[in-house]
């Protein structure tokens, strides 16, 4: 059917609709008007307060340890990751040859740099192969800043892979947590804003998730409550989680 045709079909079948009484209406609904079954999800409260930690792997790092994977060829040589390596050493391998962890303060063992993205003049340029920023962004008020530091200390030919909440409860906030969170990105932003930086031929954005996968995520549950067909089904108007991979 062609595009004209498509168009004609909607806008009779729309106003053939308007002209139906209510209770007709309603009947046609899908399913009817109060007889939604809403089962477990009928709460005013999520199922796990924490992302679904307690019940097994949360659905956002199911999307990443995706993302990761089909990029895991970029993590080489000295790699930077955020929070701690876990992703540097499941993904990277024996092709990393210095994994390096940044926190924001001191007091982890592991750590070999401390210090605010947004205000990293500290670090040397042009030493990072790989950069690994997972659910990190929103949490940078001035993210552009930390961005411009991101983009300086990747080597030429660097690599920043980035993962960020597109559909997400809050979970930090000022007075009640040191850390705050502040944004959140869709696909569309993310590019624009990694275009800033990065060459537009340079970046690559890909979003995870579809309306279920984000209802599950809202409520709680881990990756193993779906199948893998209900959380691989894409559909790019519930983001659930965003990837940027950007070179430098």
């Amino acid at each position: 059917m062609s595009k004209f045709y498509k168009n004609l079909f909607y806008k009779s079948n729309k106003i053939i609709r308007s002209l139906l009484p209510k209770f007709i209406k309603q009947k046609l609904q899908s399913p009817p008007i109060g007889q939604i079954d809403f089962g477990d999800l009928r709460r005013l409260k999520p199922i796990d307060p924490h992302f679904g930690f307690s019940r097994g792997q949360v659905i956002d790092r199911y999307y990443i340890e995706i993302f990761l994977n089909k990029h895991a060829s970029d993590i080489k040589g000295r790699v930077l990751e955020i929070g701690d390596n876990k992703y540097t050493k499941l993904f990277g391998g024996n092709r990393v040859v210095c994994s390096d962890v940044l926190n924001y303060t001191s007091g982890n063992p592991i750590s070999t740099i401390v210090g605010d993205l947004t205000k990293a003049d500290h670090i040397e340029s042009n030493i990072f192969d790989c950069i690994i920023l997972t659910q990190t962004l929103q949490m940078i008020y001035d993210y552009r800043l930390a961005l411009k530091h991101l983009y300086r200390i990747l080597k030429p030919g660097g690599i920043l892979l980035s993962t960020s909440h597109g559909t997400s409860k809050l979970d930090r906030i000022l007075g009640v947590d040191a850390w705050g969170e502040y944004w959140r990105f869709t696909g569309q932003s993310s590019k624009l804003l990694f275009e800033e930086f990065f060459k537009p031929g340079n970046v690559q954005t890909t979003s995870y998730g579809n309306v279920l996968s984000a209802i599950s995520y809202l409520h709680g549950l881990a990756s193993q409550d779906l199948t893998h067909d209900e959380l691989d089904f894409n559909d790019p108007k519930f983001e659930v989680l965003v990837g940027v991979r950007a070179i430098k």
